[in-house]
């Protein structure tokens, strides 16, 4: 049975890009649309033009309970009180990308993981470009999948990133192909527990059948324990792990093994990305360009052409010295781990922020072996001092400008200073990208300061 929202009223919770795009859409399929949001709405007047009603304020139950349908923005949990009790009342909830999903008339590729999904997704999607193929990405990352249903045909590839946020509010979200990165402790400061996390990031894999592929880093017991029950074909990615079929690294050329066959891809020289992590995200998006027929060549180009994304270990300048590497979408314990064994030795990282769970003390070993030091800011910064001022020493700081300064004046020369965050960003920062972009513009204050410096000598 097609989806139709004809003549219903549909309250879309969230005013962000996912809302904004999720309202827009529902409009000109002939919904009454209401935009709930507790702040301001960007082009409300515009929203408005096209008869969207635009409620600023507490999401308000009346509102919610009327409705016909609720679509969610990522923001918004299924737990916010108005969505609750529309839910008791029998109002359907789904998410933004459950319901751009139904009216999709092309394949989708899903990506989730904890650490290194927008890598995955940017590569797979320029790797299927480069094939000829027309392949659009979205979702978690850039536009939303709502802004692709009125482009959408049956030879579109829709590559979507999707977050555990996402996920949770999927009901026939159906993956052709279905990645999962990595699974470590994130976002429990929402979900309360690992295993409600987890089990919102498995449901990439629910409504897939023996028709569908799953793609799973093999290297990560967390992943193959999630995929283990899943009905789509297998096809698996490691660096470490031995596989007889699945994407893998021989003698510095990634290859596809096949019956224990290998077939060359790449040479590891085409990849110019720094961290293994990222190596691991290069063997996702080659594994779903197997799946999807692109020859090695494309692959090749388009990894070749990728230097990276904005705040992933993204270099920014060199002062003195001292490189200084913008990860702020290292948001979460696992992915500054990753950030810093990125690098050999001598590193200073800034970490703090909003605490999402989990427990800074296992970054003792390799903060230890890694760091020469700590600024922590924000308000986990007591968190991270308390769990690693005997691995490395730690000082605070109460803004990025002054966590950079004295990152600088602990680092060794050579050395690195890193914003490897471990949390979230909106206790000091409206997101992780203006954070990110706070700390490169700091540093670059820092390099003209120290150039004045160097002039009066």
């Amino acid at each position: 049975m097609s989806f139709s929202v004809q003549d219903k009223r549909v309250v879309v919770a969230g005013g962000g890009r996912s809302g904004l795009a999720a309202a827009e859409l529902l409009a000109s399929r002939g919904a009454r649309v209401t935009l709930s949001d507790v702040h301001e709405v960007p082009d409300s007047a515009a929203l408005r033009a096209k008869g969207v009603t635009v409620d600023v304020g507490p999401h308000r139950a009346a509102v919610f309970t009327s409705a016909d349908l609720i679509v969610l923005s990522p923001g918004v949990p299924i737990e916010q009180d108005a969505v609750a009790a529309a839910q008791r009342a029998g109002v359907p909830v789904i998410g933004e990308i459950e319901m751009a999903s139904r009216w999709l008339a092309g394949r989708v590729i899903a990506i989730t993981g904890t650490k290194g999904k927008s890598t995955t997704t940017t590569l797979t999607a320029r790797m299927l470009t480069e094939a000829g193929l027309d392949a659009t990405a979205g979702g978690n990352l850039g536009v939303a999948l709502s802004t692709q249903v009125s482009s959408t045909h049956p030879g579109a590839l829709h590559v979507v990133e999707v977050s555990s946020f996402q996920l949770e509010s999927t009901d026939t979200f159906h993956p052709w192909i279905a990645v999962l990165v990595n699974v470590s402790p994130d976002h429990l400061d929402r979900h309360g527990t690992f295993e409600r996390y987890a089990a919102a990031k498995a449901r990439i894999f629910a409504n897939q059948t023996a028709d569908d592929w799953a793609i799973v880093n093999a290297d990560d017991p967390a992943s193959m324990a999630l995929a283990g029950g899943c009905r789509a074909r297998r096809l698996d990615f490691a660096l470490d792990a031995m596989l007889r079929d699945g994407v893998t690294v021989e003698a510095n050329t990634i290859v596809r093994r096949s019956d224990g066959r290998s077939s060359p891809l790449m040479p590891l020289t085409s990849v110019k990305l720094p961290g293994r992590h990222l190596l691991g995200d290069v063997l996702a998006a080659a594994a779903v360009g197997c799946v999807a027929g692109v020859p090695a060549a494309a692959m090749q180009r388009a990894v070749e052409g990728f230097r990276g994304l904005p705040h992933a270990l993204e270099h920014v300048i060199d002062v003195d010295g001292v490189a200084f590497v913008n990860d702020s979408k290292a948001t979460n314990i696992a992915s500054a781990r990753r950030s810093l064994e990125s690098f050999a030795g001598g590193v200073v990282a800034i970490m703090g922020g909003r605490y999402k769970g989990g427990d800074f003390s296992d970054l003792r070993d390799i903060v230890r072996s890694r760091a020469a030091g700590i600024v922590a800011i924000g308000e986990a910064a007591p968190l991270i001092q308390s769990a690693l001022s005997d691995a490395a020493p730690v000082r605070t700081a109460s803004s990025m400008s002054e966590a950079v300064t004295t990152a600088f004046a602990m680092a060794p020369r050579p050395g690195t200073v890193v914003l490897a965050p471990a949390c979230s960003s909106f206790d000091m920062f409206k997101d992780y990208a203006d954070r990110g972009e706070q700390f490169k513009k700091a540093a670059i204050e820092l390099s003209g300061q120290r150039s004045q410096v160097r002039g009066k000598a």
